[in-house]
């Protein structure tokens, strides 16, 4: 299974969770992310993991940018990462 990069790009989370910069890799578990993030990304994560290329801007990539549901509080990319 394919590893996925998920970096932190901007926070103002209510909770304190993430900083911006924070990264974490994805390979068979989920990575500490408060549930509401989680399952917002889970599709685009799994898709990628499974050699998906998704909507990316004008373009199709192995990458995608989402927010948390909570207002947009938390900006999270995600992308394939190199072995």
């Amino acid at each position: 299974m394919s590893k996925v990069r998920l970096t932190i790009t901007d926070s103002h989370c209510r909770c304190a969770y993430f900083k911006k910069g924070q990264e974490f890799i994805v390979e068979d578990l989920c990575p500490p992310l408060c549930h509401e993030l989680w399952n917002t990304i889970y599709p685009l994560v799994y898709a990628l993991q499974n050699g998906a290329e998704l909507d990316y801007g004008n373009v199709r990539a192995k990458m995608f940018d989402a927010q948390c549901p909570d207002e947009g509080r938390v900006r999270i990319h995600g992308e394939l990462a190199e072995d």
